[in-house]
């Protein structure tokens, strides 16, 4: 540029424009502007483009928009690039701004700004926005386009639209990984896994083509599922797919296998990672917490502590809390406890925190005194406490205090038919069948519905469902009959069934039928039938297991020599010779 001075081309600030984008050079890029203003030089839309493009590879915005607002005329590619920017710095309202103002300029919108500005709306508003922008690409010819298709497929899956996302999919052209792995990734957010890996297993047959994301989404479906065997099939994807180095998917791997109860492989990936995050650190406490190992969440976390690499954060603190109240360890989480308020850890005391305490008391029976914490608390106990607490007046028969954090409970939350349950439990221990009564009429008068239990298991690469009194399974003769043989035979082991978990006042013979027709002995009964016996019984529960259940497991695990793993919507329950890591504690 010196040497040329006036004799400066087009070519040659396009040469050197390009070379700063490339190395992100914020001096080069400003002394190639700088010069075009000292020589005079007026250039063309396509280097102004190319500037606001270079400031915005700088994360220069601020100099980025003068370049564009000084622009004596804009094409397309200049306000793409510009939306763009606003919407890569999360500033989202200033991008739909911005597009706004391109329509009213006459500029129309290619596929690149239709795509960029879509993923501009997010939240409530935003979706309104992106459903009057799809309004207007019906109109154009961009509607199927791959970069737009994806967007908008997008747009809907994160606003919980799953059938509208589904439909855009259907109707594209063509697929690539983007938009397979947005809709996949949309079902798995949403809770619906059985979905998402139905989708990844169709798409895999079709041939898609698969990135970090892709599996992550799929891995993430899967721990819901606690599929362990197709995690496996998918981890084996990964590793020859050579994209297990990538830390998200090394911590969904820790996260799935935890979930699915194989908590040797999870630690396996946890200790070959070259670098752990505390996303990683938490996953792995979580499943040691989950599964009631008390002393190796500590064991962890002061191991985590010593390596100083990685800072806790208000996630590890409640896990760790969290992993001594399910492992029986009340004295060493309330120091720790006591230790947190001392020294914060940088670390604000949350009421999730405060809860955890009150879990920690509940558990080992000090019940007054965790109703005396709760009322000392510096928070304004929420339902999750109070529900802490009504559960462990439950477990261990407390009526009087159950009633008080009962009735709190239903002010807080009265649409929350768990609830319910739990209070209808402990009218039911003591045999007031008049309260039990009022609890369901109130039930009735709110119109509250009490979700419908389910378990499920994974034999031969499918998701067998059973609901309470199943009769829509293919094989439900045969399951039927084997729950009836399991009882009969762990009954000369000292198995009684637990009439306390019908919660109707009916007379004995039929309150046994009712418990034999629960889910969670449905999906054993068929693991029985159908699982190696080299192998572990995997049962998911979408509630809590009722005592009877659990206990029907333990005896099952303990006269037939069976591993047992069940994983409610509270924890794992990990039983072998029937005894069960929980404690009996749930």
């Amino acid at each position: 540029m010196s040497v040329q001075g006036l004799g400066m081309q087009f070519k040659d600030y396009d040469s050197l424009l390009n070379e700063c984008v490339n190395q992100k050079s914020l001096i080069g890029g400003q002394r190639v502007q700088a010069h075009m203003i000292k020589t005079h030089y007026l250039p063309p839309v396509y280097l102004r483009t190319r500037l606001i493009v270079f400031y915005l590879k700088c994360e220069v915005l601020r100099d980025a928009r003068m370049v564009f607002d000084e622009m004596p005329e804009r094409n397309v590619v200049s306000w793409t690039a510009m939306i763009s920017g606003y919407t890569k710095c999360g500033l989202y309202s200033d991008a739909l701004t911005l597009f706004v103002q391109m329509l009213r300029s006459g500029t129309y919108p290619n596929e690149f700004t239709f795509a960029t500005v879509l993923t501009s709306c997010v939240g409530a508003s935003g979706f309104e926005h992106g459903r009057q922008i799809h309004s207007l690409i019906i109109k154009t010819p961009f509607e199927f386009h791959i970069f737009v298709g994806s967007s908008l497929l997008d747009l809907y899956a994160k606003a919980g639209k799953i059938h509208e996302a589904h439909t855009v999919f259907e109707a594209l052209p063509e697929r690539d990984v983007v938009s397979c792995t947005a809709i996949i990734s949309g079902y798995a957010q949403l809770g619906l896994d059985k979905e998402a890996l139905e989708l990844f297993c169709a798409l895999q047959k079709e041939g898609m083509p698969s990135n970090f994301v892709t599996y992550a989404s799929v891995i993430t479906a899967l721990s819901g599922l606690a599929a362990f065997e197709y995690g496996r099939q998918v981890h084996a994807h990964v590793l020859r797919s050579e994209l297990s180095s990538y830390i998200v998917l090394q911590n969904s791997l820790i996260d799935m296998y935890s979930k699915c109860g194989n908590l040797s492989y999870a630690r396996k990936v946890f200790e070959i990672m070259p670098e752990r995050t505390v996303i990683s650190w938490n996953a792995m406490l979580s499943g040691y917490s989950k599964h009631g190992i008390g002393k190796t969440v500590v064991d962890l976390y002061n191991r985590m502590n010593t390596e100083n690499k990685v800072k806790p954060d208000s996630t590890t603190l409640l896990t760790v809390l969290s992993g001594c109240s399910h492992g029986g360890m009340e004295d060493i989480g309330l120091k720790f406890f006591d230790e947190m308020k001392g020294r914060r850890n940088g670390v604000d005391l949350s009421i999730e925190l405060y809860g955890c305490v009150v879990d920690l008391l509940g558990r080992a029976g000090q019940l007054e005194r965790a109703l005396q914490f709760v009322k000392e608390m510096p928070f304004e106990p929420n339902a999750a406490i109070w529900g802490s607490l009504m559960g462990a007046c439950r477990v261990h028969k407390n009526v009087e205090i159950g009633k008080i954090a009962g009735r709190k409970i239903l002010e807080i939350e009265p649409e929350n038919a768990g609830n319910y349950v739990i209070l209808c439990n402990l009218y039911a221990c003591e045999g007031n069948w008049e309260e039990v009564r009022k609890l369901r009429e109130l039930m009735k008068e709110k119109a509250v519905i009490k979700e419908p239990g389910k378990s499920w298991i994974e034999f031969d690469h499918t998701i067998h469902t059973f609901y309470a009194s199943d009769r829509s399974h293919p094989r439900k003769e045969e399951v039927f009959l084997k729950v009836r043989e399991l009882s009969d035979r762990i009954k000369t082991a000292g198995y009684c069934p637990d009439l306390s978990s019908v919660l109707y006042d009916v007379d004995e013979e039929q309150k046994e039928r009712m418990l034999l027709g629960h889910s969670e002995k449905l999906a054993l009964a068929f693991g029985m039938i159908n699982v190696s016996e080299t192998k572990p019984i995997r049962i998911m529960k979408n509630l809590r297991i009722c005592v009877d259940c659990h206990n029907f497991a333990k005896f099952v695990s303990g006269v037939y020599g069976r591993e047992v793993f069940v994983r409610d919507k509270s924890r794992f329950h990990h039983i072998v010779n029937g005894v069960c890591l929980c404690g009996d504690y749930w």
